[in-house]
């Protein structure tokens, strides 16, 4: 795993533990949203360098899909 990898799968994990805090759903459940969502498609793109971001930061994105 590379040091990208590694920044994208350490956002994944605190984005899914901010869902799980918000919505009151499992971490299992808040993965599957948070993987189905554009967001995550935009988080693993190497080129938009999202994963350079911070957490909180890359989880209100995440807010702002929802509420389109």
């Amino acid at each position: 795993m590379d040091k990208i990898d590694w920044l994208i799968d350490s956002l994944t994990k605190e984005i899914a533990a901010f869902i799980v805090e918000d919505e009151h759903i499992e971490y299992d459940e808040a993965l599957r949203k948070l993987y189905e969502s554009r967001l995550f498609e935009k988080l693993t793109d190497r080129e938009t360098e999202l994963y350079r971001e911070g957490a909180a930061y890359v989880y209100q994105h995440y807010l702002a899909e929802l509420r389109l």
